[in-house]
């Protein structure tokens, strides 16, 4: 074997191990004005929809435990790969990708071909969470975004609406996130809407009992009976808690009562194992906004170390993984 092919794989090796190395200010030479450019178009989405904010910052959820926060999230379908915005827990769930595209473009006239679109999802969320009453933290920054995307590697990973609290501990704990932290986390649903569609089963055959969630508060399972009748709409949406244009500790305080909109919500405050954090976010939002910035930060430490890019579109990758074999 060649000197050189040594060396090729020896640096992928290294690539596998370490990954990108991320820091904060990663773009104060290359492109200074990256991180306000995404706060001014986070704030202009915002005002033309209140709702896409919340919608964008659930992006680093699903893209970065699916191979890492590398933007795979994003890519179109092509002739030769089906991604990730057709898996289950995505499809017609996910939305205002525009407001992405809608960054990249800004910052492309900025400074082209230098902010990556998994650095964007990274900063729009946390602009986001910032932008609607919660906490703003120093984001790290230097991803490079991925080649490729996969429907399978997204259905594999990404949990149901039916989920419930010792299946969401399970899934975090493989990506070295504790019980506080998924706790923390879950408290993104603080801000913005889920579909009827995720809270059937609860309403009318939580676990095919032909039976309502026992955990549902009356009044408020009368409220959601109303929202989404057997037989209707089943993509009608409602608030996911009661404060659903601020992130703030509310979703807590509903939990505590019953009132939680995913099973998977409510499923926090019945177990034993989170209860705990449910009752202090609750009673203490300074406590739930230092968890929720600590949780985000170490979820967007994920990364897979395969090969990346710099795309010019967040749609579409610049190269596919072929090319990069062939350049080697």
């Amino acid at each position: 074997m060649s000197l050189l092919l040594h060396l090729i794989l020896y640096l992928l090796l290294l690539t596998v191990v370490i990954g990108d190395i991320l820091r904060p200010r990663f773009y104060s030479e290359t492109c200074p004005d990256a991180e306000s450019i995404v706060r001014r178009e986070m704030k202009k989405a915002m005002i033309k929809e209140a709702r896409s904010v919340a919608s964008v910052m659930r992006f680093q959820f699903h893209d970065c435990f699916v191979n890492g926060c590398d933007a795979s999230l994003l890519l179109d379908d092509t002739p030769n790969m089906i991604g990730e915005k057709l898996s289950l827990s995505n499809i017609d769930s996910l939305r205002s990708y525009e407001v992405v595209d809608d960054i990249k473009e800004a910052l492309e006239k900025a400074c082209p071909a230098t902010v990556s679109c998994a650095d964007i999802i990274i900063m729009a969320s946390r602009d986001a969470v910032a932008l609607t009453g919660g906490p703003d933290w120093e984001v790290k920054l230097g991803r490079k975004d991925s080649l490729t995307a996969s429907q399978q590697d997204s259905d594999d990973v990404m949990p149901s609406p039916r989920a419930n609290a010792t299946y969401l501990i399970d899934l975090f704990k493989r990506f070295d996130l504790s019980v506080k932290d998924m706790v923390a986390l879950s408290g993104s649903h603080s801000i913005g809407q889920g579909r009827c569609f995720s809270i059937m089963f609860r309403l009318y055959n939580q676990s095919g009992s032909g039976k309502p969630d026992p955990a549902l508060e009356p009044d408020y399972k009368n409220k959601l009976n109303k929202l989404c009748p057997l037989g209707g709409d089943e993509n009608v949406t409602g608030d996911l808690d009661a404060t659903p244009l601020v992130f703030d500790n509310q979703y807590f305080k509903d939990l505590v009562s019953g009132r939680g909109f995913l099973n998977s919500d409510q499923t926090l405050y019945t177990t034993q194992e989170t209860r705990e954090y449910v009752k202090l976010f609750s009673e203490d939002q300074d406590e739930f906004f230092k968890a929720f910035e600590e949780g985000m930060v170490k979820m967007g430490d994920l990364q897979s170390g395969r090969d990346g890019e710099i795309r010019f579109n967040c749609r579409v990758a610049n190269r596919r993984p072929i090319d990069v074999l062939l350049e080697s």
